[in-house]
């Protein structure tokens, strides 16, 4: 009787152990961060200011995030993008959120202009215009162009939720300098 009331306890303890050790790995999993995704959604910024125009915005869906990629003729640096209740464009003062979709919306600021230093328009669009097609997207909702004034061009990008991103630049073998913002489907696993 004896023997198996310890038998008892020893099942009990182990079952118990197992339990703690499986619950331990699901914190350990709920805590890692989705895709390995580190970015966090403070202000991000860098670069100069550069003659270099906006000639096309993409978009492409990834498997962990949402892409839009912003191409300029040459090589270019500088950006600043933040999450902000209102984006305000520079040259009216025009709030556009009120025409731009989504949950929440990243204030996007290209240190480049819409035209060359002769004057010739290279990104043909009017304040207002929607930017890209992001239907069927997970996180994108819309991009809108909020114009270009003194070498600044704006664009409110319209997200589901406050989410992580990233700022890149880059330049690619065909001269033309990139800009991408990604942002992430969700924060955690």
């Amino acid at each position: 009787m004896r023997r198996l009331r310890i038998l008892s306890v020893l099942i009990m303890l182990a079952l118990a152990g197992a339990g703690s050790a499986s619950a331990t790995a699901a914190q350990k999993a709920a805590a890692a961060p989705y895709c390995g995704i580190t970015w966090g959604s403070l202000p991000k910024s860098g670069g100069a200011l550069s003659t270099n125009s906006l000639i096309k915005v993409t978009t492409s869906r990834q498997s962990c995030y949402d892409r839009t990629v912003f191409e300029f003729t040459g090589p270019v640096s500088g950006y600043r993008v933040e999450y902000t209740d209102h984006v305000i464009t520079d040259g009216e003062g025009l709030d556009v959120t009120p025409y731009t979709a989504g949950g929440a919306h990243l204030d996007v600021v290209l240190l480049a202009p819409v035209y060359t230093t002769g004057g010739t328009i290279t990104y043909n669009r009017v304040l207002g215009d929607h930017a890209v097609n992001v239907v069927r997207y997970q996180t994108l909702r819309d991009i809108l162009y909020a114009g270009s004034f003194e070498g600044y061009t704006q664009f409110d990008q319209g997200v589901r939720a406050r989410l992580p991103f990233r700022v890149t630049v880059s330049t690619g073998s065909d001269g033309h300098g990139r800009i991408t913002v990604d942002v992430a489907h969700q924060w955690d696993q």
